[in-house]
């Protein structure tokens, strides 16, 4: 239960984060092209992959599981998801899983993408009853 809690903190703080720095981005470079949302994707992953090869058992860091939790589901789920989506395929990669890896970057793209235009078409059927 601890660590649905320790989700939710880190979730709402990146959240937060990343409605701020999409804005900041959006703000500076305009609306024309998603940059704040391109800044906040490259960003979370970043950051993601540092965190969790620095924390990792044979990492310098010492983290506690919770920690963890709370940073990378957290913290970085919030942030952005594509931040956990690439870090689960890197970790194909470095497995030598390298169909799986491909199958999650070609799924994962072409499902969303499959995903968002069909809750498009039924917003727009609801729309005009």
């Amino acid at each position: 239960m601890l660590n649905y809690i320790w989700v939710g903190l880190g979730g709402a703080l990146g959240s937060v984060a990343r409605f701020w720095v999409s804005g900041l981005v959006a703000g500076k470079f305009g609306e024309s092209f998603p940059f704040g949302t391109l800044i906040v994707n490259i960003t979370g992953c970043f950051v993601i992959g540092l965190f969790a090869t620095l924390s990792d058992t044979e990492g310098r860091l010492l983290a506690a599981p919770g920690l963890r939790i709370f940073f990378m589901a957290g913290i970085c789920g919030g942030y952005t998801t594509f931040s956990s989506f690439s870090l689960q395929t890197l970790n194909l990669a470095r497995d030598g899983e390298w169909l799986w890896a491909a199958l999650n970057i070609l799924g994962s793209v072409a499902f969303c993408l499959l995903g968002v235009w069909l809750g498009h078409v039924a917003a727009v059927a609801i729309n005009h009853k």
